[in-house]
């Protein structure tokens, strides 16, 4: 796979369109290689995952409020809408907000760590929406997917965000554009503005991920696939964007990244390379940030072992760089200690995570997060005896190049008042291709049956996965219907209301 250097240009020295990443960027959408099976079988897996967690989160308040929001624009022929008929369509735009939402709700669907942070599945609600709305198969639905999760992983590799408490949605942008412009065979110049226009729109802070975590770490990457969404029309309709987007002397990386001497290089497909990076992405067993997965699955083969939470002294998580600053007490971060703290600030506390899970031996996706499960006086007391310390092995094998041996987990040491200790470590969690376990369709189903349980019939969970499963041959009618319904009864907000604007 070749390698794109990106550098700062001046405007005196103005750097060619053919030369900008966001062109190569728009060179690979636009190529029409054939989809494999392998990558054809895994966007079938995550559109299942995705479902699974849009449909378990359906009337959780935010999924609800971005729901009320898109049904106040419906359109005939348009994207439908987790949870609602599928005879009522809606804009694209809307249906990828709502649906973008619900997917992010929980925290729960796939990632890919490198340089960056990401969650590729959240290319998927605007690519459908967009899909539906415009009369497209199966095959161009799976072209335009493969094309994203490619484009999203190939960024997050080379252009890291978080140094600059840039969120990783920055990255989502450019690649929703770029498989839209897959998705209705754009030619390159199409795509290439539509990369920038993304990009230059998309751009916002970590804090939606640091103190008091709010709803808007859902919103966050459906916000940029509703912006993806309409970059791409505008530019389908003949109009520009800034550019050089990355390389410009007052553009992205000169002035919120590494800077006019910044150097970054970006992997992407040749002409005629195999779009395959979404094989190397992997997905949660676990309803948690997905650094926490593999110590989660470590907590519970630790706990075998200790038989009296109270003669427990100390536990010290040696762990990356990422884990300890981010979700560990390297964040410095009051809110990550706090039993009050929001549901998305506990699923973004190791130190909470791990209590929970040591004592319990599961994990739950609303069990675990309740206030009363937080704040049990015992719980706590643990909770707050956990720290966490970056080792620089475990940061090195975080960043490892070669994903066979890249790891996101740690070493776990639990002191005892009697002075044993504890240790044990485990590298990536069981569900990872890696890992003990690697998640295949059948869990990936299971994972569709458990969170929909008691929310959708059992004919509509037989419609769905069938449907799903023979996606490179669903005719545009097929696709229309890629949607889980929920009896009207069972949804919140499923009518217009005067809340709001709209």
């Amino acid at each position: 796979m070749p390698n794109h250097t990106v550098n700062v240009y001046p405007s005196e020295k103005p750097l060619a369109k053919e030369d900008q990443l966001a062109w190569k960027i728009a060179e690979v959408a636009a190529d029409p290689i054939a989809v494999s099976d392998a990558v054809t079988d895994m966007v079938i897996n995550r559109i299942i995952d995705n479902a699974s967690v849009a449909i378990a989160s359906v009337n959780r308040h935010p999924v609800a409020s971005a729901r009320a929001q898109a049904i106040a624009h419906p359109r005939a022929g348009g994207g439908a809408i987790f949870g609602m008929p599928n005879d009522q369509r809606f804009h694209a735009e809307w249906a990828a907000w709502a649906n973008g939402t619900a997917v992010r709700e929980l925290d729960f669907h796939d990632t890919f760590l490198a340089a960056d942070y990401s969650h590729p599945g959240d290319n998927i609600p605007p690519i459908l929406a967009v899909a539906q709305q415009l009369d497209k198969s199966g095959a161009d639905l799976l072209r335009g997917l493969a094309t994203s999760y490619e484009i999203q992983i190939d960024l997050v590799k080379g252009i890291c965000l978080h140094e600059h408490k840039i969120d990783h949605i920055a990255h989502l942008g450019p690649s929703v554009a770029a498989g839209i412009g897959t998705l209705l065979e754009l030619d390159t110049d199409t795509i290439y503005q539509s990369v920038q226009q993304a990009l230059h729109t998309t751009v916002s802070t970590r804090q939606s991920r640091k103190g008091e975590i709010s709803s808007w770490k859902a919103f966050a990457p459906s916000h940029a696939g509703k912006l993806a969404i309409e970059a791409v029309d505008r530019c389908m309709r003949g109009e520009g964007a800034p550019s050089p987007i990355y390389e410009g002397e007052d553009s992205v990386i000169a002035w919120i990244l590494d800077g006019p001497d910044a150097n970054y290089t970006v992997p992407l497909p040749g002409p005629g390379e195999a779009k395959a990076a979404i094989l190397e992405s992997y997905t949660k067993e676990h309803s948690a940030e997905y650094q926490s997965q593999a110590l989660i699955d470590l907590a519970f083969r630790v706990r075998e072992n200790i038989s009296n939470w109270d003669g427990v002294e100390a536990i010290k998580l040696f762990t990356s760089h990422h884990t300890h600053y981010v979700i560990g007490t390297g964040a410095k971060d009051p809110q990550k200690m706090d039993p009050n703290a929001s549901r998305e600030t506990l699923d973004h506390s190791i130190m909470y995570i791990l209590a929970v899970a040591l004592q319990d031996g599961e994990w739950h996706h609303v069990r675990s997060y309740t206030p009363k499960r937080a704040q049990r006086e015992d719980t706590v007391k643990l909770w707050h005896s956990i720290s966490t310390e970056e080792d620089p092995a475990w940061t090195a094998r975080y960043h490892d190049p070669d994903p066979d041996k890249r790891a996101f987990g740690g070493r776990l040491e639990v002191t005892l008042k009697s002075g044993e200790k504890i240790v044990d470590e485990l590298a990536v969690a069981n569900a990872h291709p890696a890992g003990a376990r690697p998640f295949a369709r059948e869990n990936y189903i299971n994972k569709f049956k458990t969170l929909t349980k008691g929310i959708i019939s059992n004919t509509e969970s037989i419609r769905f996965l069938d449907l799903v499963q023979n996606l490179p041959d669903l005719d545009t009618a097929g696709v229309g219907e890629i949607n889980v319904q929920v009896d009207a009864i069972d949804v919140d907000s499923n009518t217009p209301d005067t809340k709001g604007i709209f």
